[in-house]
Parts: C-alpha cells; structure tokens; sequence
C-alpha cells in the first residue's frame, strides 16, 4: 500500500503527461485505494522505527541490488555491520521479506562493469546521499543480466531515487553504450524532456564513461556523477564485482 500511495504522490508532483494530470480521485480509484487512506499516509507522521525501517531498507536494497541480487540475510546483515549499523538478522529478514527481496545461489556471474582505465570518470556528485527530497533530483543507473531461453539479455535500468520507480530501461543482447543511453533517452522521455540539473548517478563502467554518453548527457542537461568502481550505489563502502 504504501508504494502505491509513494506513487500517487510522486505522479502528483511530476505527471507523466502534464497537460492532462491526473487527479489524485483518478489515481486512487484506478489503483483501488481509498483517497482518505492516502490522505492520512501523507498527513501521518511516521515512527522512529519506521523511519529506521526505511532507511535500512535504502541500505539493504543497495547491498542486495550491488550483489547481483544474489546476498541474502546473512551477508546482507554482515555487509550492514560492517557499515556502523547495529541490526539484527531477524529485522534483516523482515525486511527483505516485506519488500520480496531473497537472495539466489548456484547461478552463474557475468561482469556487467567493465571499466576502461583510459576514460575520465565524473565526480561524485551523491556522497552517499541516496534519499533526495523530491523527484527528479538524484537518478541512478545500472545494467543487470537476464538468463532466457535463447542466452543472456542485458538490462540497463534508470531508477529515480526519490521513489524508487523505475523510469526508464532498456534490453539487448550486448552491453554497448546504446544500451546505457536508451535507458536514460526513456527516464528523460519519462519525465517530459525536462530534466536539466538531474544528477545521474552510475559505476564507473566503460559505457557510462564513453564520450557518447556523456555528449547525451550534456544534450539533456543531465550532470554525471560515479561512485567507485563496479559500484553504483554504495560508494567507497563495497567493492563487488557485479553491480545489478
């Protein structure tokens, strides 16, 4: 319930189609939700556990997508330790229950994060700071890979922070700049074009290294941003080897 009203609210601040918003009834009678329930979620101050909750569940999210979505409770609550949080196993397993969040063993690796010593990488424009205030402030992009009947697809995924919707991706069976590129030409396309002064936040892969992106970047008003090598999301803390 409370994505769907993260949703309401978000679509709220930035429509999709902005010459024909929709109403805050609208959404709430499409997605079968009362409108005084989300009125009382926004108007709610929430708990201190709750928003502990929360941000742990920023962290944890982080953790489980960097891993390749493969750590589970154990080395999820390790990776939280050794980050300076004092948390339970148990509150670990809550909450990636809650959110569907399981880890995977026994799958073969494929290195999604290809650096090329020779780009220059963009500052770091985030410091760790992966909660922005609103929409459309702090982007972050990735690419994963997907096993199929036919072999591998490779998935670039462009998440707005905010929310944690994804707004923009893009698949292929290769992992050029284009795939990179799509995916955001979509997160911009998302937004309605207006997305100048938007931070983008990736890992320093060759693809978002590559002069081509950055010249889309430049020709979208989008600002770059890297966090360590192999890592998008949690920088200077954990060095894997797949990024997801």
């Amino acid at each position: 319930m409370r994505a769907l009203y993260t949703f309401i609210a978000e679509e709220q601040a930035t429509p999709t189609n902005p010459t024909d918003p929709w109403t805050i009834s609208e959404m709430c009678r499409t997605l079968d939700v009362s409108r005084s329930g989300y009125y009382d979620w926004v108007d709610r101050v929430p708990s201190k556990r709750e928003i502990t909750d929360r941000m742990l569940e920023v962290e944890i999210e982080a953790i489980w997508e960097c891993s390749g979505r493969t750590y589970g409770v154990p080395r999820v609550t390790a990776w939280l330790r050794k980050q300076g949080f004092a948390v339970s196993g148990k509150r670990v397993a809550r909450l990636m229950r809650r959110n569907g969040w399981e880890g995977e063993t026994g799958r073969s690796k494929i290195r999604t994060t290809i650096v090329d010593r020779g780009a220059k990488a963009a500052s770091d424009h985030v410091k760790r700071d992966f909660n922005p205030t609103a929409p459309n402030t702090t982007w972050c992009g990735d690419i994963t890979y997907l096993r199929t009947g036919e072999g591998w697809l490779f998935l670039a995924t462009v998440i707005d922070l905010f929310s944690r919707r994804v707004i923009g991706w893009s698949v292929a069976s290769h992992m050029r700049t284009e795939l990179v590129a799509d995916a955001l030409k979509m997160a911009a396309a998302t937004r309605g074009g207006h997305v100048d002064g938007v931070i983008f936040h990736s890992d320093r892969g060759s693809q978002y290294t590559s002069a081509e992106f950055a010249e889309l970047c430049e020709q979208l008003g989008v600002i770059q941003s890297m966090g360590a090598t192999g890592v998008c999301l949690l920088t200077g803390q954990c060095d894997l080897a797949v990024a997801a």
